[in-house]
């Protein structure tokens, strides 16, 4: 079993070395796999300057363009050549124009600066600079807010017949989502495991930090001390350490819960405890619980999933999830809080200077 109670010392390297380890890989291995005709750069990999240290919590993010009109499975995480990468693709058609680009928050901002890595036609290059010059105008930001909320209403139904796992991420995921809304307002990263910590940074910036409860309190969290949440990352850890072992079944995440994501998971989450963002941490523990418990439900004995089980009850409990209609009531309370973020979304918009008209 894994070390459990303290995130792992690693150093990690300059972003720039980083991003020519994912660039080798790219030119020498995925140029190789059929279909592939471009490569970019996406995710929080193109928020940092070369320059900086890549935290040893974060993995690179490779897209790779396909011919195709459906995307196979993605390639999820690997180590290659000491740095973790995390590889998805997207079908060229998602990419025919700027404007299909611009109006998708989780695409735009991997064009809004330099990222192409594989690119023999040259229209993924002509793509990015055009995404990059409408990348700020103000109707574009505020569609992409809408691609938020869009998101959050209808991407995830709440089905009372499907495994407990499944029904939190179905409440839990519109949660963490509202706070895209705002980073995308702002022009920040719409980032996965530390969207809260941005988050708060970003009302801060703008003089809405007293709008930050409100969110967390979406969550159940707001009332937890950091040894309350270190407590249950530990019960996590160990959970996560045996669904990586018997991991069987091919899912999506599937990547995520393994022993090369640990860092991300595992280790990631502590340090945000350890730095006072403990209620921060909660929104990624409760996804990576829901994972695993779906891993060990599928692959585990019987006595794992009841083992597994207790302690993941124990954290839902912890949050107020005790019932089926409790998560409705609690995914009734996202959808009444979006005209509320929506408003300050607009106000961040207004205040943004490098919003355009």
């Amino acid at each position: 079993m894994g070390k459990v109670g303290k995130a792992l010392e690693v150093k990690g390297m300059l972003a720039g070395d980083a991003k020519s380890v994912a660039r080798k890989w790219v030119l020498e291995e995925a140029v190789k796999m059929p279909g592939v005709c471009g490569a970019f750069f996406h995710g929080s990999i193109n928020w940092l300057p070369d320059h900086a240290v890549l935290s040893p919590h974060s993995d690179v993010d490779v897209m790779l363009v396909l011919e195709e009109s459906h995307p196979q499975s993605k390639l999820g995480k690997f180590v290659y050549q000491d740095v973790l990468l995390e590889v998805s693709d997207v079908a060229k058609d998602r990419l025919k124009s700027a404007e299909m680009v611009l109006g998708q928050y989780h695409l735009a901002g991997s064009f809004q600066k330099p990222s192409v890595i594989l690119d023999p036609s040259g229209e993924l290059t002509k793509l990015q600079v055009a995404v990059a010059k409408a990348y700020a105008k103000r109707d574009w930001v505020r569609r992409r807010c809408q691609h938020v909320q869009d998101k959050i209403l209808h991407a995830y139904r709440l089905d009372e017949t499907k495994p407990l796992c499944d029904q939190v991420n179905s409440w839990v995921f519109p949660v963490g989502i509202t706070t895209h809304m705002l980073l995308v307002a702002g022009l920040r990263n719409p980032t996965v495991r530390r969207r809260y910590v941005e988050t708060h940074r970003l009302l801060a910036d703008y003089g809405y930090l007293d709008f930050y409860e409100p969110l967390l309190d979406l969550l159940g969290c707001t009332h937890m001390t950091k040894g309350q949440v270190g407590q249950h990352l530990e019960a996590l850890t160990e959970v996560f350490d045996v669904a990586a072992q018997v991991s069987k079944t091919p899912f999506f995440f599937s990547s995520d819960i393994s022993e090369i994501a640990r860092p991300i998971a595992i280790d990631g989450s502590w340090e945000m405890i350890e730095a006072g963002f403990h209620r921060e941490a909660v929104f990624w523990m409760v996804a990576t619980y829901s994972r695993c418990q779906k891993i060990i439900d599928c692959d585990g004995s019987v006595e794992m999933q009841r083992w597994a089980s207790r302690g993941y009850v124990d954290f839902l409990s912890e949050l107020g999830i005790n019932s089926f209609s409790e998560l409705r009531r609690r995914k009734d309370q996202v959808e009444q809080i979006l005209p509320q973020v929506w408003e300050v979304a607009e106000a961040i918009m207004a205040a943004n200077p490098e919003i355009q008209d």
